[in-house]
């Protein structure tokens, strides 16, 4: 299978991260970091693909995509998952694309993960994030393999709007996925929405009406600088502060009791519709209100780079250590070496912030 060709170099990941895996500190124990924080969540990418081209993620021609030898296989996934699960401190896995759903192995990769116990026995939380595009066919099998719940992205209730916004004209698809979703149990399904200005950020008391009634729990997220173009400007992008004004123009929002985020990326609050139906509306503002300092992530993409942060400049590879024979101690210290290197915040308020080498579908939601 080949790359697309944009006339672009292809995508490649920066060299590894220099650890010192020598040192006693990673012998043993969960993915600590120098700050203090622990990472007990996963984010694991199973391809860069995706069959939308939402215009703030990528190119209407898509971008190179990764070879297919450079791809984990569902094997080295599942090592590497289990891997973190049993030695390395992590209960929580989510697998992220690209599209997810465009891996051919996801309900046996599901299934191999929610097999997983960690050292206490406890079961392993999964969660699948989709466009929800040919969800509606295989949450029945995600569900039968042991997957938890699901994220569905939509940012707009409207068939022509998302249609302009992805370029493809899916979205009768996507409210299929995540009703099927529901009705397989995969919940609470969380709907996760971009506001974009001038194009749809008319829409946040709409979407949250739409997911009140439909039983799912809605989630806007201010867009973050992970666009291919390197265009992001943060005078472009709808705040939370905007948001948050929006949705408390039509309801009445109250904050979750002993709703402190922790290190849980969204802040959340109640709220009750004019015709009773209660739920509860977050914001994920990684731009405007970070959650650095307790951010419990880590990440591994689907070429098997370990990743301390959605905003990382640099990566450290273990895909290429374990084809080369490396054992399971080996890789744990590697592991372990680089999440000490994470640094304590991403710095996008920063006028000197780098954006990643890598844009959004190459490293995993």
């Amino acid at each position: 299978m080949t790359s697309v060709d944009l006339g672009l170099p292809a995508v490649r990941p920066p060299g590894p991260r220099s650890v010192d895996t020598a040192d006693e500190r990673f012998r043993s124990g969960p993915l600590r970091d120098r700050h203090g924080r622990t990472a007990r969540d996963l984010r694991v990418s199973l391809t860069d693909r995706c069959n939308l081209r939402c215009h703030y993620c990528m190119p209407p021609e898509g971008l190179p995509w990764l070879e297919r030898p450079a791809l984990l296989d569902d094997a080295e996934v599942v090592r590497l998952v289990g891997l973190a699960v049993r030695e390395l401190g992590v209960h929580e896995v989510r697998f992220t694309g690209g599209e997810p759903l465009l891996r051919k192995g996801l309900e046996d990769v599901v299934a191999a993960t929610s097999a997983l116990r960690t050292p206490a026995g406890e079961r392993v939380r999964t969660s699948l994030t989709t466009n929800g595009i040919g969800l509606a066919r295989r949450a029945g099998a995600l569900a039968a393999a042991g997957l938890d719940r699901v994220n569905v992205s939509l940012d707009t209730l409207d068939p022509a709007r998302f249609a302009s916004i992805t370029r493809r004209d899916r979205h009768a698809d996507v409210l299929a996925g995540a009703r099927a979703a529901a009705d397989a149990g995969l919940a609470p399904v969380k709907v996760n929405a971009v506001l974009l200005r001038g194009t749809n950020d008319d829409e946040a008391p709409a979407l949250l009406r739409w997911a009140l009634r439909e039983g799912y729990r809605l989630r806007f997220i201010e867009q973050m600088p992970l666009d291919p173009h390197g265009t992001w400007q943060r005078s472009d992008m709808v705040t939370a502060d905007e948001i948050l004004t929006a949705l408390q123009a039509e309801f009445e929002l109250t904050p979750r009791p002993g709703s402190a985020r922790g290190s849980a990326p969204a802040e959340t609050w109640d709220v009750t519709d004019d015709d009773g139906r209660t739920g509860d509306v977050g914001v994920i503002a990684s731009v405007t209100r970070p959650f650095c300092g307790d951010c419990d992530r880590t990440r591994l993409t689907a070429d098997g780079q370990v990743r301390t942060c959605l905003f990382s400049t640099t990566e450290t590879d273990l895909r290429d250590a374990m084809r080369a024979g490396a054992g399971d101690d080996e890789l744990a210290v590697t592991w372990r070496a680089a999440m000490w290197g994470k640094l304590p915040g991403h710095d996008i308020d920063d006028p000197a912030f780098l954006h990643p080498t890598r844009p959004m579908s190459s490293i995993g939601g």
